[in-house]
């Protein structure tokens, strides 16, 4: 485990780069922050930073240079004392331009804005789409307009949206800071127009530089679009904050919470209690038990479905339920020796159970992944496994409070449905470094996908000896593999970030901060579903 932080660590600080040293000395030569400069000044001192999205990006576009971090910093953090969300462009990464990944990460960054009631600010400084790549990112629902439909959504809201104008506002990209409560620009860096100075040579004949067309000066003093401007981006930051001290307080969800104790058990135990192998069996009561306040675990239902542990506890003061895989062998009911990371009949009909009394308390509930599925063969199929697993599903789907998801080891299959994956609408999913996530194992699928290969081959009338057989599983394997490190998932947003064990408590805690300004909206209800 040890390894794998020190592998994240040193592709973090590649990732932190940006578009590299010489792009963000040139930003330095123009007298401009690059975008952890200007987030790190923004937020108040020794307050948290949550990122969200460093991986964005990550080994995609390599044929056009790469777009790290989705050439967008971004994160959760505290300004002037209030919890916010903010979205800096990094126009160090191709002058700032969206790829498709950046629009995804920046719809991303609305969704937990909107989800949690959290205002906005964001940090200005891009050239627009990139248009090599236009089809991917201009006309879906999912793609860049809808950045500006969420706007007026969250306006309609009443979520606050601040917009610094720190560089280039171009094209379509100029209604964001348009359609935010406040704009803010920055003399002679800041500029906002639909087209720019060669466009609008080339569209109408006029000569115009950039700054009379859209400007500052141009936007606070003629057209009336700004609201403010400044000669330093300092002082345009500083700006922000008097804006964000003077907001009013909103009604909260009203999660409990009481003054928070660390863990009674070592938390650095994490890198050696569990296996960064993922088919070797641990106890999942000892990593729970350095992640909750005082180590104090409350198992509900402790001698049923075992391999599922379902219970309550404190995180950093914060009330939450606990649905976590065991991965050690247990014993059921029954007697019969059950596999760790299966979700059998009997632990779904609990985590279901589980989850609904959580809901009917109002806890929020988070969830551990280590899963390598449902259990599969004729008993499970006849004690209708596929009823229990939909049951679980049907109460993950449904759920009102707020869900947050680690995943540390396996996620395979329906069980990533089940332990709220993706899919099911945590408000943040984060993954370790020793996370896998798939549709199967690496060994089963790439086993199967031989299966179907060979007896393809076989088809064609080509002899496949066993050396062939050998060398077709060690490719498959080794492409199956790439596609379910916890860096794949990143680099497409299935996870939100991939952090370092220690940093567990932390951004469980922030997160239910984040979500505790956002009042429970309806109530739980299930629907229909076999019993």
């Amino acid at each position: 485990m040890e390894t794998l932080v020190e592998n994240l660590n040193t592709r973090l600080q590649k990732v932190y780069e940006g578009g590299g040293k010489k792009a963000q000395a040139k930003q330095t030569e123009k007298g401009k922050l690059n975008p952890r400069q200007r987030i790190a000044y923004l937020i108040d001192k020794d307050s948290s930073f949550i990122e969200i999205g460093a991986f964005a990006g990550w080994e995609m576009y390599e044929a056009v240079g790469g777009c790290p971090a989705g050439g967008t910093v971004a994160g959760v953090g505290y300004v002037s004392g209030r919890q916010c969300v903010i979205v800096a462009n990094d126009q160090t990464v191709k002058a700032g331009a969206w790829f498709p990944i950046t629009g995804k990460k920046n719809l991303r960054l609305q969704e937990i804005s909107m989800q949690n009631n959290l205002p906005v600010i964001y940090l200005v400084d891009s050239a627009g789409v990139f248009l090599p790549m236009q089809d991917e990112i201009f006309p879906d629902k999912e793609h860049f307009g809808r950045i500006f439909y969420n706007n007026a959504q969250m306006s309609a809201k009443g979520i606050v949206q601040i917009a610094a104008v720190m560089g280039a506002c171009v094209a379509g990209g100029a209604y964001l800071p348009i359609m935010s409560d406040e704009t803010l620009m920055v003399e002679n860096q800041g500029s906002i127009f639909l087209a720019g100075p060669y466009l609008v040579k080339a569209a109408i004949g006029e000569d115009i530089d950039t700054e009379t067309l859209g400007g500052a000066v141009t936007h606070t003093e003629i057209s009336g679009i700004a609201d403010y401007k400044f000669k330093t981006e300092e002082d345009c930051l500083d700006q922000v904050k008097k804006i964000m001290d003077k907001l009013g307080d909103k009604s909260k969800a009203g999660f409990d919470r009481v003054e928070p104790k660390k863990p009674a058990k070592d938390p650095k135990d994490l890198y050696t209690i569990f296996p960064v192998e993922g088919s070797k069996p641990y106890d999942m009561v000892e990593v729970i038990e350095r992640l909750v306040d005082n180590s104090e675990f409350e198992q509900y239902k402790q001698d049923y479905g075992k391999t599922i542990l379902c219970g309550y506890a404190r995180i950093d003061g914060w009330a939450v339920g606990i649905v976590a895989n065991q991965r050690k062998i247990v014993k059921s009911k029954k007697g019969e020796m059950q596999m760790g990371g299966v979700i059998y009949n009997d632990s779904a009909d609990k985590a279901a159970r589980f989850i609904m009394n959580c809901n009917q308390k109002k806890i929020p509930l988070v969830f551990l992944q280590d899963v390598t599925g449902f259990m599969v063969g004729s008993r499970s199929e006849h004690s209708g496994i596929i009823k229990d697993g939909a049951k679980m599903v049907n109460a993950v789907a449904n759920s009102v409070v707020p869900k947050i998801t680690i995943i540390i080891g396996n996620s395979y299959g329906a069980g990533n449905y089940a332990m709220c994956g993706k899919a099911y609408d945590p408000r943040f999913i984060y993954a370790w470094p020793s996370a896998k996530i798939a549709v199967m194992g690496g060994d089963q699928a790439a086993k199967t996908l031989l299966q179907i290969q060979v007896a393809s081959l076989k088809a064609k009338g080509q002899v496949i000896t066993p050396e062939d057989e050998a060398k077709l599983l060690n490719e498959i394997k080794s492409r199956y593999e790439k596609q379910t490190s916890p860096y794949y998932a990143a680099a497409r947003l299935w996870v939100d970030e991939i952090i370092d064990p220690l940093a567990t408590r932390s951004v469980i805690s922030e997160g239910l901060a984040a979500a505790n300004h956002q009042p429970l909206l309806s109530e739980f209800k299930t629907g229909v579903f076999q019993v």
